[in-house]
């Protein structure tokens, strides 16, 4: 069986607009869009949050999706890749022996994912 990984990275500190990760959008969270997606499609071993927002975290809690570990601020700037903060993730699951066949990259502010999209 294929072990795959769902990382959505969402940071707390966004410029342009304040929260965009938690703001509501349609009666919820803006992230919460993806995860229900993400989380319905029963396709990852592992969905991981890569945050460094407790809050942002927490919100991951009420699919039952547990953020095993926060993003340092060093990971969370502006200046900060993708492929950065994706490679810290990895490494961080390699530390706690966890290894993944896939990673798949999926933003918070999709709202309009479906799940036939992810198949």
């Amino acid at each position: 069986m294929i072990k795959r990984l769902a990382i959505i990275p969402a940071r707390s500190g966004s410029k342009r607009i304040k929260n965009k990760n938690i703001t509501n959008f349609f009666g919820k969270p803006l992230i919460l869009h993806s995860l229900e997606v993400i989380k319905k499609s029963n396709f990852f071993h592992k969905i991981h949050i890569s945050t460094d927002s407790k809050k942002i975290a927490n919100l991951g809690l009420r699919l039952n999706i547990k953020t095993d570990f926060l993003r340092p601020k060093k990971y969370s700037g502006d200046n900060v890749s993708i492929m950065e903060t994706l490679r810290f993730v990895v490494n961080e699951f390699m530390k706690k022996k966890l290894y993944f066949d896939e990673i798949w990259l999926f933003y918070a502010t999709n709202p309009f994912i479906k799940k036939k999209y992810i198949f």
